[in-house]
């Protein structure tokens, strides 16, 4: 079998970005979505002043706006069993669902597997601990199943009615990328049909930094500067991402948008063979990148971006660009294949870094573009005029046909995952009559407010976007799950869509 895995879907939330298509917007301007702290809004998030007074304290980080907030009702849940939900549980549920919807498969929960990890839970170190008989009143069972990581997939297989397997995945920082990687061979085997892969990482209180260590993780001022002269370490930062995949033939034989191929996958650990638990291995990373291409079957020659795991550590860096030179091997050309990071522009996601990249991977190879990475200077302690690499500091025309990318993501304790992504095949030419004929649309939400909502995004998508009136009357009618509230429109495509949306009188269904 093929190993060709179509991405169908995408759905994130991220700092400064409320989607996958506005972090990419972001990243293409070249943007820092970090935030830096008063002590007023430290102090307001229960920070001690013991803390944020150390001449040390670091007040910088990522963060995931709304994250507090979380749709109840929409997923039967009351407002009391929702409280003591861990949140990355609860924006992992509702990404979950906005990437069957981006997909197109909302109304299909047939063998539908789940994939997906968290962070630490600090919700419940920091504040459901704090109160005064939880226990009693809500039961043990009751705090354990809303924030034990165990139940993060299972819940989402639960409340979504998916029904192929549902699996938590844990591997520290490399979880949503080791989480897709078990999902590609998820769809291989066949045990599922479509799988939604990604992970999330939510730690609280968000408005608050750390404590600088010399030659630890973080960085001594809140910048993430990877593969640069001045790297030194990077901020936390806070996000979910999930995406949605299906085998390309089934993709292909359904009519669904083809964002990118995953064309290859690799997972493995560094063992025993490095100074200690948290460092990283040069042998351990070149090997799993070439057992990716391998599965993929591409030449280390056809790489033209690398999306790294580059957190900006000092050793890090080194090591990263030392196992990929290993790994692509000594006859590709020098500097030809541009590198990369997302951490300088949204902090370290931990449990969600590797899906972010993902992400922003996907979007490079559809939109044709090597993004920027946040580089001053590139270290010279990197051998980069030996390498096969160059660090790619600003937007450009990525021209080669096919595009290809390797996405890296480190776990600590050595777990290791890579991913090879293609550009998507060209979609198939509309015929001329499809074109102007009109079409049943039909649309549902929640509430009143939502669909009215609903109308409003989907005009302002198609206003932007080539589009073929068949193909979304199909995705709604066939690929949404019907809601309380409806509304069913006949138009054709342009000004006629556009009026009858802004006009249209929402029903609540009997």
């Amino acid at each position: 079998m093929s190993y060709d895995i179509a991405v169908v879907g995408m759905a994130g939330r991220f700092p400064g970005a409320a989607s996958p298509e506005a972090l990419w917007s972001e990243v293409v301007a070249g943007r820092r979505l970090t935030s830096r702290f008063t002590e007023d809004e430290l102090a307001a998030a229960g920070v001690p002043s013991a803390q944020y007074g150390q001449p040390d304290y670091v007040p910088v980080r990522g963060v995931l706006a709304d994250a507090d907030r979380f749709d109840a009702q929409f997923f039967r849940y009351s407002a009391r069993e929702a409280s003591i939900i861990d949140p990355q549980q609860r924006v992992l549920l509702e990404c979950a669902w906005h990437a069957l919807e981006s997909a197109g498969h909302g109304a299909d929960k047939a063998r539908v597997g789940v994939f997906v990890g968290t962070s630490a839970n600090s919700y419940l170190l920091r504040y459901l601990q704090a109160e005064p008989d939880l226990e009693e009143a809500f039961g043990m069972l009751g705090v354990v199943l809303g924030n034990d990581k165990d139940h993060a997939a299972t819940r989402i297989a639960y409340k979504l009615g998916l029904t192929g397997p549902a699996v938590t995945v844990q591997t520290s920082c490399s979880t949503s990328l080791v989480a897709v990687h078990l999902a590609c061979q998820s769809l291989l085997t066949g045990d599922s049909d479509l799988v939604l892969a990604g992970g999330a990482s939510v730690q609280l209180p968000q408005h608050s930094g750390y404590r600088y260590e010399p030659h630890g993780v973080g960085s001594v001022d809140g910048l993430c500067r990877a593969f640069d002269a001045r790297a030194g370490g990077t901020p936390a930062g806070n996000g979910v991402g999930v995406v949605a995949l299906r085998r390309a033939a089934d993709a292909r034989a359904d009519g669904d948008t083809v964002l990118a191929l995953i064309e290859g996958s690799a997972i493995n650990n560094d063992g025993g063979a490095k100074v200690g638990y948290t460092a990283p291995s040069v042998a351990g990373q070149a090997a799993v990148v070439r057992a990716a291409l391998v599965a993929a079957g591409i030449a280390p020659a056809e790489v033209g971006y690398v999306e790294a795991h580059g957190t900006g550590t000092e050793i890090g860096d080194e090591i990263e660009i030392a196992a990929l030179t290993e790994a692509i091997g000594p006859d590709v050309a020098r500097q030809a294949c541009a590198v990369g990071s997302l951490k300088p522009n949204l902090g370290h996601l931990d449990a969600a870094a590797g899906v972010a990249s993902l992400i922003r991977a996907v979007q490079a190879v559809r939109h044709a573009v090597l993004p920027p990475s946040l580089c001053d200077q590139p270290n010279p302690a990197i051998a980069w005029a030996d390498s096969p690499f160059y660090v790619n500091t600003e937007a450009r025309p990525w021209t080669s046909a096919r595009r290809v990318c390797g996405v890296s993501a480190f776990g600590m304790g050595g777990t290791n995952a890579h991913v090879v992504v293609t550009s998507p095949p060209a979609p198939p030419e509309a015929r001329l009559a499809d074109l102007h004929r009109p079409e049943v649309l039909v649309r549902s939400a929640a509430t009143e407010s939502a669909l009215a909502e609903v109308d409003s995004l989907l005009a302002a998508r198609l206003a932007h976007t080539d589009y073929r009136l068949a193909d979304v009357a199909n995705t709604l009618q066939a690929g949404r799950a019907p809601l309380t509230w409806r509304s069913a429109s006949v138009c054709g495509p342009g000004d006629e869509l556009a009026a009858v949306l802004a006009t249209a009188t929402p029903r609540a269904a009997r």
